[in-house]
């Protein structure tokens, strides 16, 4: 007699707790979510993104180009910048910043090239032999000058290298640093930070 009172009590009692309230953030049972019921809010908010966009398809891609545009135009400012957040994985970590400050401080041959090959390309079709016999000159002394800019870098650069970062590769870095030392100044990427000259900071 007991027992069977004691059981239709349990079940009377099991019936009247909230069955949302004891799963608990999981649901363990097969088939279930297996993930976190969302809250009002969230729900709330994922509805209001839902609808921003727009019903039409062209409307909706006309938002997500321009949406794509605006991510673009604020990687590029951050890469301008110098943004670690932004930047390619080549351009990334202390060693790569150091290189780039390295270049910037110093006055480089090598980044006039392309305004000298411009020069001597206009002398060459200009069909005065005067001024073409001195291209030629003009593109030897360039060749010649570059070359030893370029030794010098290496062997400036790989000497700080080793004092400030003893323990990481070199492999890749006169690479690195030539590319830099080739492009324009203000043509450069990230944006030099330091001026022409600047004492570099010890740490990096």
């Amino acid at each position: 007699m007991f027992r069977r009172k004691d059981d239709s009590a349990s079940a009377t009692l099991d019936s009247t707790v909230d069955p949302v309230a004891t799963e608990g953030p999981t649901d363990p049972r097969p088939g279930g979510k297996g993930r976190p019921t969302p809250t009002r809010k969230e729900a709330e908010a994922a509805a209001r993104a839902r609808a921003r966009l727009p019903k039409d398809k062209k409307a909706a891609a006309k938002l997500l180009r321009e949406r794509r545009a605006a991510e673009n135009a604020k990687m590029r400012e951050g890469m301008k910048a110098g943004d670690p957040r932004y930047l390619p994985k080549r351009d990334q970590g202390p060693v790569r910043q150091f290189i780039r400050d390295f270049v910037d401080a110093r006055v480089s041959f090598a980044e006039f090239l392309l305004p000298l090959l411009l020069i001597i390309m206009f002398m060459q079709y200009s069909g005065t032999e005067q001024l073409m016999g001195f291209s030629n000159a003009l593109w030897s002394i360039t060749i010649i000058l570059v070359l030893l800019d370029s030794l010098l870098l290496r062997f400036q650069l790989r000497r700080q290298l080793k004092r400030r970062f003893p323990e990481e590769p070199l492999k890749g870095t006169t690479f690195y640093a030539l590319l830099r030392a080739l492009q324009i100044r203000f043509l450069r990427m990230p944006k030099p930070r330091v001026k022409l000259g600047q004492r570099l900071p010890e740490k990096y």
